[in-house]
């Protein structure tokens, strides 16, 4: 009960937010932008994969990182009553995961609505939208946990963006190195365990799977589609970014349990 009266409060306030109201309206306008002028629907989602693998994960751990740093004050004012700290937890999370992942769905979603599809079949599109939701999930996640690690913001905001950036590119630079050192030895195994321990390289196989250029990859993506092309490997893929999600949290709720506000 107490956690959806958190919830609640927090999807009013953030409903009116101007960040996650320009979000969406960002989103929606680069996703029409690109159905009218790039190309057609292919070519957009294309595009879209990139904003979904860069510009979602940043979105979603700054602004949650800054907004539980914000949220001290009425943290400390709700501690104050007969509240539970789970409760208060779950309702702050879901009060801001869930208008973050409804504004990035609503807002790449409804282009392709009102244009028709653009010429796209549904299975890529939908991989894209939950390619973005789940990265907002485990992104917001991760900046629970790093807030609540960090009392200074600067450093809390720091460690945020090192984690994106270590996520969305310097973790690919560690896959080119590997398998350049390496090339001589079976990499199958050990290149499918490294995507799993990294959330964005998860969605960026999903989605080259889904649309089909896989093949651009050579013998890395020759991996990728044999294991995450059968219905055990998304399972395993959608698991991973599902434990990605849960893991931090589970954390970030150990934290907080524990930290005097």
């Amino acid at each position: 009960m107490t956690a959806a009266k958190v919830l609640r409060y927090e999807l009013n306030d953030l409903r009116r937010s101007r960040w996650v109201l320009g979000y969406a309206l960002l989103l929606l306008l680069l996703t029409d932008a690109l159905l009218r002028f790039g190309g057609g629907g292919p070519r957009a989602v294309m595009s879209l994969m990139n904003v979904v693998l860069i510009f979602v994960p940043l979105v979603s751990v700054v602004f949650g990182t800054m907004y539980l740093y914000g949220a001290r004050e009425f943290i400390e004012l709700l501690l104050a009553q007969p509240v539970g700290r789970e409760a208060l937890f779950a309702g702050l999370y879901g009060g801001l995961a869930a208008p973050l992942a409804a504004a990035f769905a609503l807002g790449v979603g409804l282009p392709f609505l009102w244009n028709g599809g653009g010429g796209v079949s549904l299975a890529p599109l939908a991989m894209l939208i939950a390619c973005g939701v789940l990265l907002t999930l485990v992104f917001t996640a991760v900046a629970f946990l790093i807030s609540l690690l960090f009392e200074d913001r600067a450093r809390g905001l720091g460690a945020a963006l090192l984690l994106w950036l270590g996520t969305a590119a310097l973790y690919d630079a560690l896959l080119v190195f590997v398998t350049t050192s390496f090339s001589d030895y079976p990499l199958e195994a050990p290149l499918i365990g490294l995507t799993l321990l990294n959330p964005v390289d998860l969605a960026r196989v999903l989605l080259l799977l889904q649309l089909d250029t896989a093949a651009l990859m050579g013998y890395t993506g020759a991996v990728f589609e044999r294991f995450f092309g059968s219905f055990l490997g998304v399972a395993i893929a959608g698991g991973a970014l599902a434990l990605w999600t849960i893991i931090p949290l589970s954390l970030g709720l150990a934290r907080f349990r524990a930290k005097d506000f």
